[in-house]
Parts: structure tokens; sequence; C-alpha cells
């Protein structure tokens, strides 16, 4: 456990217990938990690129307490084993968790680091670590550090001074931490114990368009509710006011719970800006295993709506809920909010990793965990340094089976990417060819800046936004237009880095299984991959545009007489009920049906492994629209990530290939 002690150089921690490595050997991993302790040595071949997916599986997250804490990393995948089972960790007497490079990307879930902590784990050590994670971990008392010269000071027991450990935070940041949490420092700073330091930016700094809005939302004064600083520049620290906060069930449960347990009884503000989504688990009863049901699981996960539903009723928020009339949800909660409510120049905050799905519309959308959700709730802001910007010019003519979905695909294998040096940062989606995509389009490329690690993706307001805001809101073209006005970014703006993608030069792109970040292009795969799985859906695969494509190609395939062939099993799943009725009126789904496919009411399903699509077996292979391929995300098989063209193209073939127009 942590001692908190006070020396002569301040407070200080003495963390008693043992390290563990997350190491690519599973064989090292055995020894660890029947009691060894490895040496720290450097040629030692630590994990990289641990998900959250793999901390706490999505099964692991019907738990929202500390049952939790039996959990921690059985998902993990080393040398194509998972060595670690429930409550190793918590018998294993580990204090300290050790990993390579990117720990804690992929899912907003707060259940792992949550899960750690329940177990023991006190400090994570990682070469650089995703920022949501490490947010969450700060927001719960985990502490984080990229310094592996800690490892020996805690096995002989130092007392590490807390400044050692929060050296490179920012001043509020570093606050929370020595406050233990961020509930206990907004306590303090609602009793003006605490109060962040206004930014004192030149106010003719030149900005990008996401310095901008946090400019104008910045929180000048808690009590009296002043907004508004000349300008912002990366690493100031503060806290923006909120536009819109949104959680689904998988985390309302535990930020519900978080708020009961210390909120102080404070009210939730203004609650019409707060929406609520059952858009998740609705389809597991569908595809949960047999031995999961026989052990509750399925219980649990119904639960994790009841205590939603329980939650919204108490306190008077809106709730986009199951269908009346069959197995499904009113939408996936990133296309409800991009189609119904998020606007340029708002600041969105959602518990899932993926809000900045709504950076399309020149809003700066970001996913927080279930503290900052709860905190959130009472204070309507949360905090947040702001980050630097990345700027993605992308050029050139676009290839017709080129897409947005390849064009992410390409900047993940990108080696400024692959070495975390996007972690954190903003990425600005930008240069002629950007502007050339259609806003759903655009919504792929903010959504999958997740994959990416960024803090958001966003694309500059212009006339397509006020065209979608007029087409799909119903919105008056004057109003629409005064939302984008002067949402750009400066000329002289400053960015950490500029990539430039010349799409010309771009194929058809597919993520080989257990990373979005293994793109190869199609015409290079080794060999035939047969496919028995193809899975149309998700919030990055599923808007109205994306149907489109789905639609050409099976089109193309009817007029020829071709169908899916047996064995293969296609499922389309739409990301909305505006989308659904959008292809009833296209068309599109007697379409689909005659191509073959089967056709599910909106959701996320098969994405998280809950619903159908998911595979059964190791050897299946799924190609798919979805954003994440990391394993066991949507079952025990192989995912290949692609573009609709591509997946579309495949289900037709029985194995994947490009699309040729």
């Amino acid at each position: 456990m942590i001692k908190v002690e006070q020396t002569a150089g301040g407070a200080a921690v003495r963390l008693e217990g043992r390290v563990l490595f997350l190491t690519e050997d599973p064989e090292l991993i055995r020894r660890q938990l029947a009691g060894e302790d490895l040496d720290s040595d450097p040629g030692m071949k630590l994990r990289d690129d641990i998900s959250t997916d793999e901390i706490t599986p999505g099964w692991v997250c019907y738990h929202y307490d500390e049952k939790l804490g039996e959990y921690p990393y059985v998902g993990l995948e080393c040398g194509g084993e998972r060595p670690i089972g429930r409550n190793d960790i918590k018998r294993g007497g580990f204090v300290a968790c050790v990993s390579g490079k990117r720990r804690g990307k992929g899912s907003s879930r707060e259940a792992s680091p949550f899960a750690e902590l329940m177990a023991g784990i006190r400090v994570v050590v990682a070469e650089n670590i995703e920022r949501i994670y490490r947010e969450n971990c700060q927001n719960l008392g985990l502490l984080t550090s990229t310094d592996f010269g800690l490892i020996e000071r805690i096995r002989r027991g130092e007392a590490i001074p807390l400044t050692d450990v929060t050296k490179d935070a920012d001043p509020v940041t570093r606050e929370i931490i020595e406050r233990g949490g961020l509930f206990s420092y907004n306590k303090a700073r609602g009793l003006g114990e605490v109060s962040p330091p206004l930014p004192t930016t030149r106010s003719d700094r030149p900005m990008t368009v996401v310095e901008k809005v946090l400019a104008r939302h910045w929180v000048r004064d808690l009590a009296t509710g002043a907004l508004g600083i000349p300008s912002v520049k990366p690493g100031d620290t503060g806290f923006v006011r909120t536009d819109l906060r949104f959680s689904h069930e998988y985390v309302t449960p535990m930020a519900a719970g978080l708020l009961e347990a210390y909120g102080q009884g404070g009210e939730i503000r203004d609650k019409e800006s707060v929406l609520l989504f059952r858009d998740h688990l609705g389809m597991l009863d569908l595809v949960i295993s047999e031995e999961k049901k026989s052990q509750g699981f399925l219980d649990l996960a119904g639960g994790l709506a009841r205590r939603q539903r329980e939650f919204a009723e108490q306190q008077g928020l809106r709730l986009h809920g199951d269908l009346p009339d069959r197995k499904g949800s009113e939408g996936i909660c990133h296309t409800m909010v991009y189609s119904h409510y998020a606007l340029p120049g708002q600041v969105v905050v959602g518990s899932d990793s993926h809000t900045p799905h709504s950076g399309a519309l020149g809003a700066v959308a970001f996913g927080v965990g279930s503290t900052a959700i709860a905190n959130a709730w009472l204070t309507r802001d949360v905090r947040l340094e702001v980050p630097e910007s990345v700027r993605i010019e992308i050029v050139g003519k676009r290839p017709e089976n080129v897409t947005a979905k390849d064009v992410v695909l390409e900047v993940l294998r990108h080696p400024f990417v692959k070495e975390g040096g996007a972690i954190g940062k903003v990425l600005e989606w930008a240069g002629p060819a950007m502007a050339e995509l259609s806003v759903d389009e655009r919504a792929t490329v903010t959504n999958m800046s997740a994959e990416i690690g960024a803090f958001t993706g966003i694309c500059e307001a212009d006339g397509k936004t006020v065209e979608f805001l007029v087409e799909r809101r119903g919105m008056d073209r004057i109003d629409a237009a005064r939302y984008c006005a002067g949402l750009s970014s400066d000329v002289q703006a400053e960015y950490a880095r500029v990539i430039e993608i010349d799409v010309g030069k771009l194929r058809p792109i597919v993520a080989t299984p257990g990373d979005p970040g293994n793109g190869v292009f199609v015409d290079q795969l080794e060999g035939r991959v047969d496919v028995d799985i193809v899975y149309i859906g998700s919030c990055t695969g599923a808007k109205r545009e994306d149907m489109d494509m789905y639609a050409r190609v099976f089109g193309e395939g009817r007029r020829a007489g071709r169908r899916i062939p047996e064995g293969v099993i296609c499922y389309i799943q739409m990301g909305s009920l505006d989308v659904e009725e959008y292809c009833r009126s296209s068309g599109y789904l007697e379409l689909f049906e005659t191509v073959g496919a089967k056709l599910l009411a909106p959701g996320c399903g098969a994405c998280i492994n809950a619903g159908p699509g998911v595979s059964s077996s190791p050897e299946q292979v799924t190609i798919s629209s979805i954003n994440r391929n990391f394993p066991g995300r949507s079952g025990p098989g192989r995912v290949y990530l692609a573009s609709p063209y591509t997946v579309a193209a495949s289900a037709l073939a029985g194995h994947i290939v490009e699309w040729t127009p």
C-alpha cells in the first residue's frame, strides 16, 4: 500500500510490494506470478501497445466496483498466450507494473486503472502512456511515471518524494495527485482552497482552431461562472466549460457510484446538456457464451442497463434507450451526438474514447473517464492541459477507391504515430484533399484519432459543415454559417509536427490482426486471406456515406448476379435509426438482403464483442469496418480492418480484395 510521509523535502510515498514486468515472454510472466522477482534488465522485451481491452476485457467491465480487482490483465496476450488469470495480481502482492510503449491505448474505460488499483497496483511505469488512461489513473490516485529509475527505488523501500513522480505534471495535475484524486481536488476548489492560475499567454498569439475554442470556454472563475480568456498556448492548464456531457451504459453506473460516494451531495448542473445512451450491450444475450452466462455475466451486463435507467429517472436525465419493438437501440452515442446534438465551436466530452467523432463538425470533442464525467456533472467543466497540435495535411488527387478509412490507416502506420509521438496531441486534419471529403468521411478520421492516441481530432468548419447543418439538422443557413464562422486556424499557428500524406499515392489498405497500426496495402497481403465473417457497422463504419459505399459495391454485385458466398456470414448494423431510415428510403435494405447480408438493428454490437458478428474460435477470420482489432476485441478470431469499399468487395469475393471501380 502507499504510505504518504512528511519528510524534510515534503510529501513522499513508500511503496511496499513487488514489481511486475509485463513482458512479451509469457513464461517470464508465469515465473513472476509464481513468486520470482525479475531483475530490471534493459534487454528485457516489454509488451508494447497494451490496450485497456487487454487490461480489463469487455466482460470484466460488467463489474464496476472493487470486484474489478480480481481481473486486471486477464486479457493480456503475450506470445500468443494469456498467462494471467483471475486474482493472480492480487495474490502476487504487486505494487508496481512496468510495460513498454503506448500503455493504456484504446477504450477510455476507467475500469482498467480501477481494477489495477483494487488489485494492489499503486504505480504504473511505461515508456509512454496514453492520455485518457493516464488521466484516469491520476483522477483515481494511481501514480504513473515514465521514469524507469523508480523501479529499484521501489524495491529498496525508499521514501520517494511525490515531486519525483509529479515533476513532469502541470500544476493542476500535481495538486490532484497530491490530494489523492480529482474529487478531493474539486472539493477543495469548490471551497476556494485551491484555484488554478489563469494563463498569461499573450493576447495576439496566433492560435489553432482548437486553441481558439478552448480559450472561449476557459473558466476564469468557478464561483461566478465567468468564461473566456484572450488566448492559450500548449501547456496552459485549467478548466474549460463543456457544452455537452454524455455517457453510455458501460460507464454510467461507475460514474453514478462515484458521484454518490464522493460528490458530497452535489446536484448535476444544467441537466439538459447531459445525455445518456443505452447502445453497447443490448445484443449481448445473442452471443454470450454459456460459460459466461453460467457465471452470471449476462445478469451483470443487464444490471448496468438497469442501473443507468434508474439513475436517469432519479436525476431527470435524457436517456436514449432500447427500441420498444425489437432488439437494438436508437443509435450509437457518437453517431447520435454527431447527428443531433454537437455544434461547431462547442466543447463536448463523453465517457468513451471515440468522442472525437464530432470533431468532424469543428467541435472540440474528447473522451474522459468515469471520475472526470462524474465531476463534470457537478461542475460542468473538465480540467485539461492545452495540448500541442499536429497538422495532418492531406494533399493530392484521391483515387476513387481510396476512402477516409484508408487515409487514417495510412497515418496509423506512420513512424511518428507508431513511436507514440501523437499521444495526447490534437490532430488537425487539413489540406485540400481533406476539404474535398464530406463531413461523414471527415468523421471517420476524427473518430479514429482515438486509435492514434490523440487528445482529439478536428476539422475546420467550412461550407460543407454549413450544408451538413442545413440538410441534416434543418438549421437556418444563416445560423449554420454563424456557428461555423472563425473556426479555422490562424496562418501562423504553431504545430508540434506537420505530416503530409499524398492521397494520390495511396491504394486500399487493410490493418492486419492485432492492432489498427498494422496497415498494409491490400495488394501486398501475403497469399489469399479467406474470410468467415464480415461485420459492417460501428460508429466509424455505419454512417450514411458509409452505407452509400457498401450499396455501390453490392449494387454492382447484384447486377452481375453475385451474392455473398456460402460459408461467409455478413452482418450489417446501422449507426442509428436515422441511418436505417436513410437506407430504407434509398432502397439499400432490400439490396443488402438480396446479396445475402443479415440486417441488425442499430447499436454497437460486434465491435465490442457484444453482438452478432463476433468470432467464436481463434481460426475464424473477420473483415470489418470497425475501428479496433485489438486481441479479443471482437472475439477470439483474427480481425482485419478496412474501408467500406474493401469490406463489401471482400464479402462478395469470400476473401480479402480491394474494390476496383
